[in-house]
């Protein structure tokens, strides 16, 4: 049986009920010493509930004044940890509303002591109890990570978390005090190759999950603006990229009209402004938008793995377009918009390759070596 006694449990909590203290004692029951619970400015009809909890020798209550919001209360509860158990193997953060269960906490943690990764407890959004605002909120959040920043997570907005010591430097670092922190905590943890797994565990939602502090229109647009912003960075990368790549291959077209034609014409104002712009947009993608520790001279290889047959297939099509439209050496304008819109759409393309693979995660790429 694993030895709990190096794990502490963080518990935030604002205005809870008598359901706190159900999940104290069953946390209690199943085998943890010790747990963090962080009152974050409830109100003073709520307050009798942490001083019936601070009874139980295992729980240190830490409070805030006024309510700051989750993150703020588990960055709390890390920064606590961090100076008050250096000898501590890591957390496991739990909700106080009764919908995770012992067991599972137990669970993740056995995991994470196992493995020594972050390990997130996801529930299945597919059965029937499920609310329909968790199910689709969910699906809908997972996709847009798996497409915008190529992390395969089943439910990202888990609060049964289990974190190793040796991460928890990281996350107390992470932006964020409301419910978009544990966004951001994913996001940190690929841009700092923290490893992390999945656990099942139980699908519980009590009275529809009234309980719940998460407000759908407030909360939704905190946690997609942090990945809105991540593509964001990647369109303004591909733009400036791309506004080098169109001047130069227009510049060139123009100074060339006179020297050269037909392909060669296309051929090499296309070269010359891809090689410059690539560059630019490789060093951009890899310290500013994925920020990828990775190896620079591998990634570099995928990445030209990727550009030249998208040089070659946009040379093709920019072309083809010319011959198919008739569109002659001196329409220099209907030149430049064709190769603009051509570019538009490799550019989606390439967007999705290179989050999933040029500047893929460590984690990913140890995966993909044992399939």
């Amino acid at each position: 049986m694993s030895d709990l006694s190096g794990i502490s449990v963080v518990l935030p909590s604002l205005d809870p009920d008598e359901k706190l203290i159900t999940v104290i004692k069953g946390l209690i029951q199943i085998g943890f010493t010790d747990i963090i619970l962080v009152n974050d400015g409830s109100k003073p009809e709520n307050l009798h509930y942490f001083e019936d909890a601070s009874l139980y020798p295992e729980v240190h209550l830490l409070q805030h004044p006024v309510n700051l919001g989750k993150g703020a209360a588990l960055k709390t509860a890390f920064n606590w940890f961090l100076e008050n158990r250096p000898d501590g193997q890591g957390v496991v953060t739990v909700d106080g509303d009764n919908q995770h269960s012992p067991e599972d906490t137990l669970a993740c943690v056995r995991q994470m002591q196992e493995s020594g990764h972050v390990i997130l407890g996801v529930r299945d959004f597919s059965l029937p109890q499920v609310p329909f605002r968790s199910r689709y909120g969910n699906r809908i959040t997972s996709g847009v990570f798996k497409i915008f920043c190529g992390m395969t997570i089943s439910d990202t907005q888990t609060g049964l978390r289990a974190i190793p010591s040796h991460a928890l430097p990281v996350f107390v670092k992470v932006g964020g005090d409301r419910f978009e922190y544990e966004t951001n905590m994913l996001l940190a943890m690929k841009e700092n190759n923290i490893d992390f797994e999945e656990v099942k565990c139980r699908t519980i939602y009590i009275e529809e999950n009234k309980s719940s502090h998460f407000r759908v229109f407030r909360d939704s647009w905190r946690i997609y603006k942090l990945l809105l912003a991540h593509f964001f960075k990647y369109t303004l990368s591909s733009l400036f990229s791309a506004v080098v790549d169109e001047g130069l291959f227009t510049l060139l077209s123009w100074l060339l009209r006179k020297s050269m034609s037909g392909l060669l014409l296309t051929a090499v104002p296309t070269i010359t402004a891809r090689v410059i712009s690539s560059l630019l947009n490789f060093f951009m993608n890899k310290k500013l938008v994925f920020r990828s520790n990775a190896e620079t001279g591998k990634s570099m290889a995928r990445y030209y793995m990727l550009a030249i047959p998208q040089l070659l297939l946009q040379l093709s099509l920019t072309h083809g377009m010319f011959l198919l439209f008739d569109i002659g050496e001196e329409k220099t304008v209907l030149r430049a918009l064709i190769y603009a819109l051509v570019m538009t759409l490799l550019f989606i393309v390439s967007f999705v390759i290179q989050q999933r693979w040029v500047f893929r995660s460590r984690r990913a790429a140890q995966e993909e070596k044992q399939i």
